[in-house]
């Protein structure tokens, strides 16, 4: 199983790296990797999960072990967490800006000529 599990990562290591080194790139480029990668990295959390929540194989590390893992899976953890964070609110500028233009531009489409208030 992990011979097969790390052949696979690899695969996708290699992947991205075709996807990072590709020239002129255009948007849906970037959107395919951005996708492929966060897939990948979803791919990587549910194997984390089943190791962590397998008392057998977490009994195989010593405490030393364990704790190096932590420190650096927290250490990338929070790295990403405010990198979310941070696109978050780049994304509700966004979107609430795009939001209240259609709004506004619905609201001119829907009003009569004697709706419109005229000095």
């Amino acid at each position: 199983m992990s011979e097969g599990w790390v052949q696979t990562s690899e695969r996708i290591l290699d992947q991205i790296r075709k996807f990072q080194q590709k020239e002129d790139k255009d948007r849906l480029d970037l959107v395919q990797s951005i996708r492929f990668s966060l897939y990948a990295f979803h791919r990587s959390l549910l194997g984390w999960m089943n190791w962590v929540n397998n008392p057998d194989v977490m009994a195989s590390f010593n405490k030393e072990e364990l704790d190096g893992m932590n420190k650096k899976i927290i250490e990338f953890v929070e790295e990403f967490i405010k990198y979310d964070v941070e696109v978050t609110k780049q994304g509700a500028k966004k979107t609430g800006a795009a939001l209240e233009s259609r709004r506004e531009a619905e609201e001119r489409a829907r009003r009569g000529p004697e709706e419109v208030f005229y000095i």
